[in-house]
This record gives C-alpha cells, structure tokens and sequence, in this order.
C-alpha cells in the first residue's frame, strides 16, 4: 500500500512499502518479459514431454513403411470416379507415392498403382473408371489425366494423423519429438542436482577452509576439467553399453567443476565477512557456518550459473546422440532425431526443422531465464 506522511511543512510525501530482497527480485524478475516468456515455455515443455506421449495412439517405436516420409502439410487432389464417389489424395513428391486422406486432413493410406513403368518414369492409378498417370520424368512431378491435362490441386491440408509428419520408417515424429524432450530434461535435472549437491558444497568446503585442503581439492577439479569430456564419454562406453547412462554418468562425474570454482570464488570473498566472524566465535560449527550464512548469501550467483549451465548439459546430450555416442535406437533424442534427419535434409527438411528448433528454443528459454535471474538477484539493480 501507498502511504502519504506530511512532513513539517506541510507538503505531502509519497513512499512505498519496503519489500525484502526476494519480493523486489520477484517483482524485477516478472517485469523482464523475455525471461517470463522463457518460464512459460520451459513449463509448457515439461508439461508437454510428461503428459503429450500419453494422449497420442503411437509410441517412439512404432513402424509403419508404408507411410515413410509423409510432411506435416500437404496438397491435396480430388478425383471422382465416375459412381458419384471422390477420392482425396496427396502426392508426396519427393518419393512419388499417393496417400489417401479424407476432408479433415487425416492420412488413411497408401495408394496403390499399376507398375512403375520405369523407362518413361510414370505410373498409372485407377479410380473407378478414372485413370490418372503420374508423370515423374521432369521434376517436379505432375498428375495427368486421360486427356492429357494436368491436375491441379484443391488446396492445401494440414495432416491431422501425424501433426509433425514421419520419418523414413514411419514413425511418428511429433511423440519422437516428446520423447526427446524427456531424455534433455533429464539430462537437466541429473545436471541440476549434480551441480547442487557435488559443486555448491565441494566448492563451499575448498573456499571455506581454504590453505592446503583448498589447494588441493582445487588441483582435483584441474585435473578434471583438462579430461575432454567426448574421451571420457568414449571411454566409459569401454566400461557401461552406449546409451543414456553413458551421458547421465559422464554428465554426473564432471559437470559440476565450473560450480565448485563459481561458488569458491563467492565463499572466499563472503567468509571474512563480520557476520561469520561472529558466528564462528559464537561457537558455530563448520558446516552451520556454511549452510546458514555463506552459501544462503551466495544463493543468487548460484541459481544464475546452474540456469546457464543447464542448457550446456542439453547440448552436451543432443552433440553425443548426434555423433552416435548417446541414446540408442530405438529411444528417441533431439540429437538422434537431427542425426537422422541429416541424411534426407533436401528431401523431408521439416524431419530437421523440429529437433533443431527445440534445441534451439530450449538453450534461448533457459539462457533469457539465466539473464532475468542475473539482474533479479543483482542487489545494485535493487530500487
């Protein structure tokens, strides 16, 4: 609430509240709209990743050949048979195969033709007593009637059956998609809790204690940084099978050494503060000291790095599935899904305009929250 206070003489003064430092960084934190749009779309991500495979009739593993390939929109074409019947169809020009689908946009399969008649590049279709010829000798490829006109399409139609279309054996990408996002936000939770309880407290008892246990304790984590972190994934695939506990494991034995140095630097400019040196005479034990005064006020820069360090956790898992080292098939990740989509990139683009922009959106969403938490916690911004 506004208050007006009339000083001695007489003009009136206007003040605002007092707000502790956590409302005043919520307050700042919700007035940053990119970082409030990034909360949004992590949330939705998670709810969607949880929640989407489950209202989908298909499964990451699902195969269906036959209907290989198919995009997310597509022309359609009308054709009447001759008994008041019309059949709605799609041409997918990139393999030269027809797919029934019906008014809403729904594929309901393949079409079957004549033999490809492979020296003039064309191939025949009967629809009652309609027949039409697919003509694939220049591209792009076109529908001919008996009479030798071209047919052209009614319009186009989003494909209803598979929202995301499918890859090159049929499955659908929009559930592999979600099962993507399972494994990345994974892979962020094993990274936030390694770096929560190995790099806060390891980098906490170095820069607390400090002298020799510092010195070394630090040398540990050079040690560690220097270890090219694909050598170390290879080689734990000579111990573990390649999959995903090869990236959980290799993610949980080293991510966490550029907290332990961040929040290091934070104790060692907090311990000789007054307050601790009043607490330590006081009596207060090593670990009190730690978890109820340094690392409670070094809280800010902590939840900035570990929000910045999440998507490099992201991009460390999908970089590994895209070289082979990650998720095996038939399991679906953001970096599988590119791997595979490379392959057939000029074909069916829209099989890499997916995991690329999830990758894309999530490493923005968590980079604009890292930045809307930076300048929430920074006390200078405070007003």
């Amino acid at each position: 609430m506004w208050e007006k206070l009339p000083p001695g003489d007489g003009a009136a003064v206007v003040t605002e509240p007092s707000l502790t430092y956590w409302q005043d960084a919520r307050r700042r934190l919700w007035a940053n709209k990119p970082a409030v749009v990034s909360i949004a779309f992590i949330l939705l991500l998670i709810t969607a990743a949880i929640f989407g495979p489950l209202f989908s009739p298909f499964t990451y593993a699902d195969q269906n050949l036959r209907l290989a390939n198919i995009p997310p929109a597509f022309e359609t074409y009308s054709v009447a048979d001759g008994h008041g019947t019309t059949t709605r169809f799609f041409l997918n020009a990139s393999n030269f195969n027809l797919y029934e689908v019906d008014a809403e946009g729904h594929v309901l399969g393949l079409l079957r033709g004549e033999r490809k008649d492979m020296l003039k590049k064309s191939q025949a279709f009967e629809f009652g007593d309609t027949t039409i010829t697919l003509d694939y000798s220049r591209l792009p490829a076109k529908l001919v009637a008996e009479d030798g006109a071209t047919i052209s399409p009614s319009g186009w139609s989003w494909n209803r059956t598979y929202i995301f279309g499918t890859d090159q054996l049929g499955r659908d990408v929009l559930v592999r998609q979600l099962y993507g996002a399972r494994i990345s936000l994974t892979v962020a939770f094993v990274a936030t809790l390694v770096n929560f309880f190995i790099g806060i407290f390891y980098g906490g008892i170095a820069g607390y204690i400090g002298g020799k246990t510092d010195a070394i304790m630090m040398r540990i984590v050079e040690i560690i940084a220097t270890i090219p972190l694909t050598l170390y994934v290879v080689l734990l695939m000579v111990v573990f099978d390649s999959g995903l506990y090869s990236i959980i494991i290799a993610i949980g034995s080293v991510f966490w050494v550029d907290m332990a140095r961040i929040v290091r630097g934070q104790i060692l400019s907090l311990k000789s503060q007054d307050y601790v040196a009043a607490a330590r005479t006081m009596g207060a034990s090593t670990t009190r000291i730690l978890t109820r005064h340094l690392l409670p006020n070094s809280i800010g820069p902590i939840i900035v790095t570990l929000t910045m360090l999440i998507p490099s956790a992201i991009f460390i898992e999908s970089f590994m599935s895209f070289i082979g080292l990650g998720v095996t098939p038939p399991l679906a990740s953001w970096g599988t899904l590119t791997s595979d989509a490379v392959e057939t990139m000029r074909a069916y683009p829209h099989q890499l305009f997916f995991p690329a922009a999830a990758i894309s959106l999530t490493m923005f969403a968590f980079n604009f929250l890292g930045d809307g938490l930076r300048d929430a916690l920074d006390p200078r911004f405070r007003k």
